[in-house]
């Protein structure tokens, strides 16, 4: 007989056999009709089967599966053995805290790279332009091995894009400068709400997720995300990549007794809100091949309509708490989930969905053969574990027992885009100012030589008399003066010494 994770009892007993744990499901219901238990109990029994598990904590009390519950309360075995529990006992669950910031847990980080364009356009909220624009760095950061780990090596390549669109573009398509500050600015107030402590060294390792403890149970991963869901695009882009990266990693599998891992989708909503095609198909890609994989994916909403159709058709384990029917939209919804089930003529399933209590559901699981069985409305058992949050001196603990305390804490920086570029940088800058100081000189011994080769020039002529002072001026004038009259005398006496007698002397 296959393993079974037990989840209630009705008119028959309500389980997931294990064997088709990774056809996936679905865990619906309004706030406060029990979503969370329902979550609770069915980690326990993963767990308790071998099976490592992914949760995230949105309110806090999922963190609740780290400690036993209270076995004090009289109410819990009543209530578990009307449900079909044996044995009944409070525990504890090996659980591991994660938290993307690393305040509540071992910090979860991953590189620009491993993100990608597509999946980092959509944390970003790009459109389909800017999603090019990105895109096309990624693929001239591949070329060029520069490695994208952190938000600040995608910063230094949009710095480059926006210096040099022209040397970028002419090999790999026009970049619009107005596209690069657009995704400038989104990465900025992506870093001013504290996403930048997710990208970066060491990486997550997808296989620390799926361990077991030495007395074969599975771990329960629990992502603390009451801070992360307040960015819900960053919460939703980050499941969508751990599904995406445990997809492209394990090998196929086939069908068997046990999945690898269960991952539950809490607020699944937020994933498909908004999201472009693209990314929807991709999303119906990985639900729909990743089980082939041995992951079961478990997805948690308020409403079925929440889901596309595509990816509701492919959940085959199904847990539905109590709706609410006050508007046309949930009448809408309580109509919808209804006919998502096999009948049972013992269930009015419309009926019944809003007159459910807390801890009552109705439930519909594949049975042998991969068949869903009849809706049952079942009581849904009681957790071993505390129903509620924890303390802090209770998280702190765990963590400090936990196999991986220490291997994720310390944040890694080595060579990546933002260290080669900014070296480029500051090389062209010295090289620059080598060649503006050579060129300065080059201009200075210019004008030195052409200084020299006049100065040479004027040392060769012949000096210039300087001008006579007035006394000078004075003798010389006296001088040719006298000079005059004696010559005219001398003058007058050689003519008449040649001519004779010229005339009477005076």
């Amino acid at each position: 007989m296959s393993a079974e994770v037990l989840i209630g009892q009705g008119e028959q007993r309500c389980s997931v056999l294990t064997k088709y744990a990774n056809r996936h499901g679905l865990v619906a219901g309004a706030t406060g009709t029990g979503k969370t238990v329902t979550l609770q109990i069915l980690a326990e029994g993963f767990s308790d089967l071998g099976v490592p598990v992914f949760l995230a904590d949105i309110k806090g009390d999922v963190a609740g599966l780290s400690q036993a519950g209270d076995a004090s309360n009289a109410k819990l075995a009543e209530r578990a053995a009307k449900t079909g529990m044996n044995g009944f006992q409070t525990q504890a669950y090996p659980v591991v805290f994660w938290d993307v910031f690393g305040e509540q847990g071992h910090p979860v980080r991953a590189t620009v790279s491993d993100l990608g364009p597509l999946l980092l356009a959509r944390m970003l909220e790009l459109n389909d332009t800017q999603e090019g624009v990105l895109s096309v760095l990624f693929r001239y950061a591949d070329d060029n091995q520069l490695l994208l780990l952190d938000l600040k090596d995608l910063r230094s390549l949009l710095q480059l894009a926006s210096d040099s669109p022209d040397a970028i573009g002419s090999t790999y398509g026009s970049i619009s400068k107005a596209s690069v500050g657009v995704i400038q600015r989104a990465l900025l107030n992506l870093e001013q709400q504290g996403a930048d402590a997710f990208f970066g060294e060491p990486a997550l390792t997808l296989s620390d997720f799926m361990r077991t403890t030495f007395d074969g149970r599975g771990h329960i991963n629990v992502l603390a995300a009451n801070k992360l869901f307040m960015q819900p695009r960053l919460y939703s882009t980050f499941l969508l990549w751990l599904l995406s990266e445990l997809f492209e990693a394990l090998p196929e599998r086939g069908d068997a007794e046990l999945p690898l891992l269960v991952f539950f989708f809490d607020e699944a909503h937020l994933l498909f809100k908004d999201a472009p095609k693209a990314l929807l198909d991709k999303i119906e890609q990985v639900v729909r091949l990743i089980r082939s994989k041995g992951i079961g994916i478990y997805f948690i909403t308020q409403n079925p309509l929440d889901l596309p159709d595509a990816v509701l058709g492919q959940l085959g384990n199904r847990v539905q708490h109590a709706l609410r029917a006050f508007t046309p939209r949930d009448q809408k919804a309580v109509r919808a989930a209804a006919e998502t089930f096999r009948a049972n003529a013992g269930v009015d399933v419309a009926e019944a969905i809003v007159a459910l209590g807390v801890g009552e559901a109705l439930v519909s699981c594949l049975g042998e053969g991969g068949i869903p069985m009849p809706v049952e409305r079942a009581k849904v058992r009681p957790p071993r574990s505390r129903m509620g949050t924890i303390t802090p001196e209770e998280r702190a603990l765990s963590m400090q027992r936990s196999p991986f305390a220490g291997r994720y804490e310390q944040a890694l920086d080595r060579e990546s885009a933002y260290e080669i570029l900014t070296k480029k940088a500051q090389d062209a800058e010295v090289s620059a100012r080598a060649d503006a100081e050579a060129a300065a000189q080059a201009k200075a011994d210019t004008a030195n030589a052409k200084a020299q080769a006049a100065a040479e020039k004027a040392a060769n002529k012949r000096p210039v008399r300087e001008p006579d002072s007035f006394w000078e001026s004075a003798a010389k004038s006296a001088a040719r003066a006298a000079s005059s009259t004696i010559g005219r005398k001398v003058g007058n006496e050689l003519l008449r010494g040649l001519l004779g007698s010229f005339t009477k002397s005076r």
